[in-house]
């Protein structure tokens, strides 16, 4: 399968085969510079929005190159999404979690700042923090020659949690290792736009979360019969939510 490479909104639009198109900025220094991509080969490009350009390189230069159109293909969105809200986590775990996720397939990224996370971003950590993640999403949708790069938001404190839940066409299911439902065995609402993933940190989802995302109608599943850590728990949740949706 040909290199994806990414490129700004916009640049895509209201091309068509034969059009020329640049691909430049760091992608085009790495394409050009690092992966030492020359005339002729055949190279993907995306806008993270689902068009993909397929094409022949047609001249290259210090930090740039130029592609010819032969196709453009445009991804639906899929329907219900898959949004991940991961729980803030230490030593790298949760920036795991967010990697294998877009590599799974995960539509949206929600980082949650929950009452036994132990990491923690306060001031300028938020921005810093939630533009590191979006920078992880980005190369590993290109590790997965994704056309979609899932969008990272903002954190999210419980109580903006609780009130995702009770709005409409959104499913909320959060995972509980003692859950009485397992997760291969729910059923999403037929008329649902999103299903949103909740995960805890390293010490679990607390008492009164649990019970505020419940109130909210939340749906407490669990995965199997052993815990996993939450840098693996949301990733193995999103394969079965794919495989249930039948996108695997």
């Amino acid at each position: 399968m040909a290199s994806l490479y990414l490129v700004g909104p916009g640049t895509l639009d209201d091309l068509g085969a034969g059009d020329a198109v640049s691909l430049d900025g760091a992608e085009g220094r790495h394409a050009v510079s690092v992966a030492r991509v020359r005339v002729g080969e055949t190279l993907r490009l995306s806008d993270g929005r689902g068009t993909v350009v397929t094409g022949a390189v047609a001249s290259t230069g210090k930090d740039t190159l130029t592609l010819t159109v032969a196709d453009v293909a445009v991804e639906a969105e899929p329907r219900p999404a898959l949004v991940l809200v991961q729980a803030l986590a230490k030593g790298g775990r949760d920036e795991m979690a967010v990697q294998a996720a877009t590599e799974i397939g995960v539509d949206r990224i929600v980082p949650w700042a929950a009452a036994r996370s132990v990491s923690r971003w306060d001031g300028a950590k938020v921005e810093k923090g939630r533009a590191r993640w979006a920078a992880i999403a980005q190369e590993a949708a290109k590790q997965a020659v994704r056309s979609r790069v899932p969008t990272v938001d903002a954190p999210v404190t419980t109580a903006q949690l609780a009130a995702v839940g009770r709005e409409a066409r959104r499913a909320l299911v959060v995972l509980d290792p003692v859950g009485a439902v397992r997760l291969s065995a729910w059923e999403p609402p037929a008329d649902v736009d999103e299903i949103v993933l909740v995960v805890g940190p390293e010490g679990g989802i607390d008492g009164p979360e649990f019970d505020r995302l419940e109130a909210a109608g939340a749906v407490r599943v669990r995965l199997g019969d052993t815990v996993l850590r939450t840098s693996t728990a949301g990733p193995s949740a999103l394969a079965v939510l794919q495989t249930m949706l039948g996108r695997w």
